[in-house]
């Protein structure tokens, strides 16, 4: 008995390749099973390189201006003095487009990250599936309206209820432009903050109220450090949306170069400044190539927050 034994466990594994072999799947399904994943690979690989050609592209636009004899790059960066085609006095100085940037993108979040996430917790937690359903349709279509819609509304509606409940004379300013840019990244905070809470797990909720906790306790206890890092994102996600906005704020912010006082001044974006002016610039001119720097000044910007954002979730996660 324990020679048959020992012989059926040793001929076993040779006889499990040659079934394998018999019923295995035909060759046109594993080749197409390699095409697919070259396929993939290839997409991942040309993402890196399209991205490295955008680089190289901005590059090698606005590189020679630095070796230019009437440019400065401390002038560049902590000037606010903009006159690109003047013709006895050249200035290319973007701290006041900067600024700008930086104070539409700062007030806007402030609007639209309360409503953001209070709309996310909103439909997650409180909403019925009906209601649930409708309300993130019409989400989904407000972050399908185009930006340069956006721009009229901030210049023909909300311009004049700014005019008419504050007084100012202009209203086209900061506040204008603030507005409309958190209307357009609420949709975004929105989708991704409700995903982030609709990931938590059923068991956080379930231990949550086995211990009494109310409603808003287990949203701010329970949920809310649950899904702290997908909200960070839905958040960031936004802050891109705004730094990144062209058309709106160039239609709804005043495009006026000068450092704000106040909500109600008129401002200039570094996006909105090249949009407007980079079709005016004469190709390989030195006001043409500066453009493309403010461009590299947008990518620092940009990798900052990514940066900064990384950090701040590997911090979390260590906690």
């Amino acid at each position: 008995m324990s020679s048959n034994l020992t012989e059926s466990t040793l001929t076993l594994p040779d006889a499990i390749p040659k079934r394998v072999k018999r019923v295995g799947r035909p060759r046109w399904a594993i080749i197409g099973e390699q095409a697919l994943e070259l396929l993939i690979r290839i997409s991942g690989i040309s993402a890196i390189v399209f991205v490295l050609a955008i680089f190289f592209f901005v590059f090698k636009e606005a590189l020679p201006v630095l070796y230019s004899h009437n440019f400065s790059i401390k002038e560049f960066l902590f000037s606010t003095q903009w006159y690109p085609t003047s013709v006895s006095n050249v200035r290319y100085g973007t701290f006041a487009l900067l600024v700008g940037s930086v104070t539409v993108t700062l007030l806007s979040m402030a609007i639209a990250v309360p409503f953001g996430l209070g709309a996310a917790i909103y439909i997650s937690e409180f909403c019925g599936p009906r209601q649930k359903e409708t309300l993130k349709i019409i989400i989904e279509l407000l972050a399908a309206i185009p930006s340069v819609v956006w721009g009229f509304i901030g210049l023909t509606v909300i311009s004049k209820l700014i005019t008419t409940i504050t007084g100012t004379a202009v209203g086209v300013n900061l506040l204008n432009g603030s507005i409309i840019l958190a209307l357009m990244s609420v949709p975004i905070i929105v989708s991704i903050g409700e995903d982030a809470l609709k990931a938590v797990p059923d068991s956080f909720r379930e231990a949550g109220m086995a211990m009494g906790t109310t409603r808003w306790q287990l949203i701010l206890r329970v949920l809310l450090p649950a899904a702290k890092n997908g909200l960070l994102a839905a958040v960031l996600l936004g802050v891109g949306r705004a730094v990144g906005e062209t058309m709106a704020v160039l239609m709804a912010t005043g495009h006026s170069v000068k450092i704000p006082h106040g909500v109600f001044d008129s401002v200039r974006t570094l996006t909105a400044n090249i949009a407007a002016e980079l079709g005016e610039a004469a190709a390989g001119s030195p006001h043409y190539r500066v453009l493309f720097l403010t461009g590299i000044l947008l990518f620092v910007i940009t990798f900052i927050v990514n940066l900064t954002a990384d950090f701040v979730i590997r911090g979390i996660k260590r906690k």
